[in-house]
């Protein structure tokens, strides 16, 4: 059985940093995409990074120059570090696999997380 468990979620002030964590079990990391996804109140899911399965990494214009996506093969998990915080950033983050061989920035992705709250207070 497949399972992604976010971590690291929490209230912080502007400009503070948080890092999120994703373990997961029953799948091995290396050998899928992995995603992060955000979403707040009352809007659609969205795209923040990505780990693709080769090494390479993106991560969402709106989030560029402050966050980083990162992955630890050994601990068979992905993580986001998140700086300068901004009120905007205020959504549950949720951690995404996806065994395709094609990398996607869109949400079909094959397994997810149940979120983590991460809460930004100006």
């Amino acid at each position: 059985q497949v399972q992604l468990v976010e971590s690291g979620g929490g209230l912080v002030q502007v400009g503070a940093s948080l890092r999120l964590s994703c373990a997961a079990s029953g799948l091995t990391v290396s050998r899928y995409h992995m995603g992060w996804f955000r979403q707040a109140p009352g809007k659609e899911r969205e795209f923040v990074a990505i780990s693709r399965r080769l090494g390479s990494t993106r991560v969402a214009d709106s989030v560029k120059g402050r966050f980083t996506i990162s992955r630890d093969n050994a601990k068979n998990t992905v993580y986001l570090q998140m700086n300068s915080l901004k009120p905007e950033d205020m959504a549950v983050y949720y951690c995404a696999a996806r065994g395709s061989a094609l990398a996607i920035e869109t949400d079909d992705y094959d397994y997810w997380g149940q979120g983590t709250q991460v809460t930004v207070s100006s």
